[in-house]
């Protein structure tokens, strides 16, 4: 006894020094593991932040292009339009008020921002006053009042006018040499002959109103010379411009509302002076400054913007990948250190580490998706089209993307021109499902997935389109589309896919190890007395074996996870008949719990349809077994098995069950891998199912959804492409398809037949002359 209890105490130390020498070296094994992943994620976060703001500076560059083309752009217009219809003007020897509105009226209509009105500007010398005053009340301007301001040496009168934008009523009659700016842009344009505009001023009409809404503005003047050898100077067509007015509606346009502007202007002694500004949201960590000439001046527009709410300018990738490798860095140097204190605390802890394990794999998933979508929004590919389906906008992204240089009118023609095609890389894409159709017709889209393949692109690129309607304010209906390649990040999906089968391949090494010392243990304590010890030791090592095999089953869920999209598609023709009465038949083979009544099972005529047959078999398999499973205690199972037509070439497969249904809340996400409906507390289950069965749908270029089974229960639809038989085919197999199920049901043991392992009730094809009839209290479980 004394010898047992020295040699207890021998082994007990003996362990603490291994344990203790066990984790030294984990500990520094771990620290070796752990620095070059920190190292590793601290350089890549700073490489994408460093991308991230090269990424941001190109946007801003872009958008302060796109705004200060846009300012340039409308400038030019108003001085071009001014001296057209000055030179309009011109050729009418006898000018009158009625002649004037004539020839002004398309600036009504022409859409000028910030424009007050347009006027027509005569020179009077102080003595010519009164007859100045009766012309033009000759002519039509009953009522002038010509108001002479100070004693200059002539004096600018406006006789003419029309006021713009419901700028409210001006006074005719004003003397426009009162304001020393005006009057220079006058004397400027007469010298030169052409447009000018003036420095900001407050103009006349607005120097009545309370100072906040008064606001510099500007004048441009085009002068009116008569026809003939020598052109007689006849006056002026002046336009007057509110600069807070024109920033923000051509900066607010231009930009979508995420940039601010300042608007500057040099004067005629070079002096900067700050004309206008227009605040967008957020601060203003991205400045850019662009100058351009106006006429005979030089104006320069400054913006900026905060790159949080500039289009793929900002993520939250760096941050995702800094906190992802660190866990992932933490992870792997815990695990490292926890397999190294020993194989007895190895095995205690398996179920920990491999739980651990399972939550970073699918907080990776998770930080993977987010990736995903954030990589998928950016872009800068923007396509624009009236409501005729004229395109209006290509910028060069865009080209480049469809590969297309030259475009065409009409939707009808967009598909083949360009070379549209649904995700599986066959289908044309309908035109009526277009994002920019769709647009037309008022309804937004995001995220629509397609295929462009064409001559310039034989190998095809995925994009992914968003859609909207264009707003109202840019004067036409029309629509606008935002197009992302996302062909790379597809690509990198498919990478990280075969990395996690890879990873779960090599995860059932270790576990086989542990199962077999686990045998080994088992079988050294077979021919031991039955003292509590022992008996506490064989449960242990049931219990480790038990943990085993569930690890085990949860890998190879995740290795068909993986099959579902990278395995190779063998498609032929597969009768669905013999199919689902062979998926049936293993299923109801499976016993089932005393007391629990047969299930009820309908299964009606079933198409030939083109698939691989192992992957269409897997998505049968899983959704009957759900049918199946996800039932309340002590009531039989309800499954109909219906097919339906849908497009043409196409077939819609339904399975509705009477079970315990899916909450709406969670229908949207239960196609999603790991999510699993609240409903389903207390059945066993991975989450991996139905993620799978959407993959192979998916793969087939076919879709697959929920939707509650009227009278309780849930309604899973998923659609495949026909298989292409001729009519003799066609019976032979529905011939073949009642064979089988007839065959199915004679096979099946009735429940009576076994007490200990009762089996589910008989499969009942449809149109089989063994089968009665269903009445209408005991029909199709989705019609009950």
């Amino acid at each position: 006894m004394l010898r047992s209890v020295g040699s207890r105490g021998t082994a007990a130390q003996d362990g603490t020094a291994g344990t203790r020498r066990a984790r030294f070296v984990g500990t520094a094994l771990a620290a070796l593991v752990l620095g070059p992943g920190l190292a590793v994620t601290a350089f890549a976060a700073g490489a994408l932040r460093d991308n991230q703001r090269a990424q941001a500076d190109r946007v801003m560059d872009q958008r302060t292009a796109l705004a200060r083309a846009a300012v340039t752009g409308e400038t030019g217009r108003y001085r071009d339009l001014i001296q057209v219809v000055a030179a309009g003007l011109g050729t009418n020897v006898r000018l009158t008020a009625a002649d004037f509105a004539a020839a002004t009226a398309p600036l009504e209509r022409a859409g000028l921002v910030g424009a007050t009105s347009v006027a027509f500007v005569v020179a009077t010398s102080p003595g010519q006053i009164p007859a100045t005053q009766r012309l033009w009340r000759s002519r039509g301007v009953t009522g002038l009042v010509l108001r002479p301001h100070g004693t200059p040496r002539e004096h600018l009168f406006s006789v003419l006018r029309r006021d713009l934008n419901h700028g409210g009523a001006g006074t005719l009659g004003v003397d426009v040499a009162s304001a020393p700016e005006a009057a220079a842009a006058l004397a400027e344009s007469r010298r030169t002959g052409q447009p000018s505009v003036s420095d900001a001023y407050v103009l006349l009409r607005d120097r009545g109103l309370p100072a906040p809404r008064q606001q510099l503005s500007f004048m441009f003047a085009a002068p009116v010379f008569g026809a003939g050898a020598l052109p007689e100077f006849r006056g002026w067509l002046a336009l007057g411009l509110r600069g807070r007015d024109f920033l923000g509606g051509v900066l607010g346009t231009a930009s979508q509302g995420l940039l601010d502007g300042e608007l500057y202007a040099t004067d005629g002694s070079g002096r900067r002076v700050q004309v206008a500004a227009y605040d967008a949201r957020g601060g203003r960590d991205l400045i850019r400054q662009a100058s351009f000439p106006v006429a005979d001046r030089h104006w320069a527009l400054l913006t900026a913007a905060d790159a949080r709410y500039l289009p793929g300018a900002r993520s939250s990738t760096p941050a995702a990948v800094l906190h992802g490798g660190i866990a992932v860095s933490v992870m792997l140097a815990l695990l490292v250190w926890v397999l190294a204190t020993g194989r007895h605390r190895a095995r205690a802890q398996v179920l920990l580490a491999t739980a651990d394990l399972r939550g970073a794999e699918a907080e990776s998933r998770r930080q993977a998706g987010l990736l995903s979508a954030i990589m998928a929004s950016l872009g800068d590919g923007v396509g624009v089209v009236d409501d005729q389906g004229r395109f209006l906008l290509h910028n060069p992204a865009a080209k480049a993307l469809l590969g297309v240089a030259d475009d065409i009118e009409g939707p009808q023609g967009w598909q083949e021109h360009y070379g549209l095609f649904r995700a599986d890389g066959r289908t044309p894409f309908p035109v009526e499902e277009l994002p920019l159709v769709r647009a037309l017709h008022g309804e937004a889209s995001d995220d629509v997935e397609m295929v462009i393949r064409n001559e310039n692109r034989p190998d095809g690129i995925l994009v992914s389109v968003d859609g909207r309607p264009l707003d109202p304010s840019a004067g036409l209906r029309g629509a606008v589309a935002v197009f992302h390649d996302i062909t790379e990040l597809r690509r990198y999906e498919t990478d990280l896919a075969v990395f996690a089968g890879v990873v779960a391949h090599d995860l059932k090494a270790p576990l086989s190890v542990i199962r077999g010392h686990c045998e080994t243990a088992a079988d050294e304590l077979a021919d031991a007395a039955p003292v509590p010890e022992v008996t506490a030791a064989r449960a242990s090592l049931d219990r480790i074996a038990r943990a085993v095999d569930r690890m085990a089953a949860m890998i190879d869920t995740l290795l068909a996870y993986t099959t579902a999209r990278d395995a190779p598609l063998t498609l032929r023709a597969v009768p669905l008949g013999p199919l689902v009465a062979e998926v049936v038949e293993h299923r109801t083979e499976q016993p089932r719990p005393a007391g629990t009544p047969p299930p009820e099972i309908y299964v009606g005529p079933l198409p030939v349809v083109e698939a691989d047959p192992a992957m269409l078999r897997h998505v049968l398999d899983n959704l009957v077994g759900n049918a199946l499973k996800y039932v309340p205690p002590g009531r039989p199972a309800r499954i109909d098995v219906a097919a339906t037509p849908a497009d043409p070439g196409w077939t819609r497969v339904e399975v509705a069950d009477r079970g315990i249904g899916i909450p709406a809340e969670d229908q949207p996400a239960i196609f999603e891998a790991f999510h699993r409906a609240r409903s389903a507390a207390g059945y066993a289950g991975t989450g991996l199912g139905l993620a799978i069965c959407r993959r192979i749908v998916e793969r087939h270029g076919g879709a697959i959804g929920v939707a509650d089974n009227p009278g309780g229960g849930t309604r899973f639809f998923f659609t495949l492409p026909l298989a292409a038989t001729a009519p003799d085919e066609r019976a032979a197999l529905d011939r073949a398809c009642a064979e089988r199920a007839a065959i199915g049901q004679a096979a099946l043991p009735r429940p009576e037949d076994d007490d200990e392992r009762p089996r589910a009730g008989p499969l009942r094809p449809a149109g089989t002359a063994s089968d009665p009839p269903r009445t209408r209290e005991a029909g199709p479980a989705g019609r009950a």
